[in-house]
Protein backbone atom coordinates (compact mmCIF):
# COMPACT_ATOMS: atom_id res chain seq x y z
CA UNK A 1 0.00 0.00 0.00
CA UNK A 2 1.13 3.53 -0.87
CA UNK A 3 1.53 5.86 1.95
CA UNK A 4 1.22 10.01 1.62
CA UNK A 5 4.46 9.83 4.04
CA UNK A 6 6.93 7.53 1.31
CA UNK A 7 5.20 9.93 -1.32
CA UNK A 8 6.97 12.81 1.12
CA UNK A 9 9.38 11.68 1.82
CA UNK A 10 10.76 10.52 -2.34
CA UNK A 11 9.91 14.09 -3.17
CA UNK A 12 11.52 15.76 -0.38
CA UNK A 13 15.17 14.23 -1.67
CA UNK A 14 13.79 14.72 -5.36
CA UNK A 15 13.82 18.60 -4.73
CA UNK A 16 16.92 18.06 -2.01
CA UNK A 17 19.43 16.07 -4.24
CA UNK A 18 18.17 18.43 -7.36
CA UNK A 19 20.36 19.91 -9.74
CA UNK A 20 18.96 23.60 -8.90
CA UNK A 21 18.66 24.91 -5.71
CA UNK A 22 15.54 25.41 -3.70
CA UNK A 23 15.23 28.93 -4.51
CA UNK A 24 15.13 28.15 -8.45
CA UNK A 25 13.11 25.46 -7.93
CA UNK A 26 10.33 28.38 -6.37
CA UNK A 27 10.93 30.88 -9.32
CA UNK A 28 10.12 28.30 -12.09
CA UNK A 29 7.36 27.23 -10.26
CA UNK A 30 5.74 30.48 -9.74
CA UNK A 31 5.89 29.94 -5.96
CA UNK A 32 7.06 31.77 -3.17
CA UNK A 33 10.59 30.01 -1.54
CA UNK A 34 8.61 29.25 1.59
CA UNK A 35 6.29 27.15 0.06
CA UNK A 36 9.57 24.61 -1.57
CA UNK A 37 10.55 24.95 2.25
CA UNK A 38 6.75 23.60 3.61
CA UNK A 39 7.44 21.11 1.05
CA UNK A 40 10.80 20.11 2.77
CA UNK A 41 9.44 20.57 6.47
CA UNK A 42 6.58 18.23 5.21
CA UNK A 43 4.43 20.56 6.67
CA UNK A 44 2.54 21.03 3.01
CA UNK A 45 1.60 19.03 0.04
CA UNK A 46 2.12 20.68 -3.32
CA UNK A 47 -1.38 20.43 -5.75
CA UNK A 48 -1.41 18.06 -8.93
CA UNK A 49 -0.09 20.50 -11.46
CA UNK A 50 2.66 21.61 -9.22
CA UNK A 51 3.92 17.87 -8.43
CA UNK A 52 3.55 17.21 -12.01
CA UNK A 53 5.86 20.86 -12.55
CA UNK A 54 8.56 19.65 -10.14
CA UNK A 55 8.80 16.28 -11.57
CA UNK A 56 9.31 17.79 -14.83
CA UNK A 57 11.48 20.88 -13.56
CA UNK A 58 13.72 18.17 -11.59
CA UNK A 59 13.26 15.39 -14.45
CA UNK A 60 12.16 12.60 -12.02
CA UNK A 61 10.03 10.61 -12.56
CA UNK A 62 6.45 10.80 -11.07
CA UNK A 63 6.21 7.05 -10.76
CA UNK A 64 9.29 6.79 -8.43
CA UNK A 65 8.05 10.01 -6.40
CA UNK A 66 4.49 7.85 -6.19
CA UNK A 67 6.20 4.67 -5.26
CA UNK A 68 4.91 2.97 -8.55
CA UNK A 69 8.20 1.69 -9.96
Amino acid sequence: MIKIEDIQKRLREAIQYGTISQKELAQKLGVNPSTISKYMRLDKYPSLDTFANICEILDVSADDILGLK
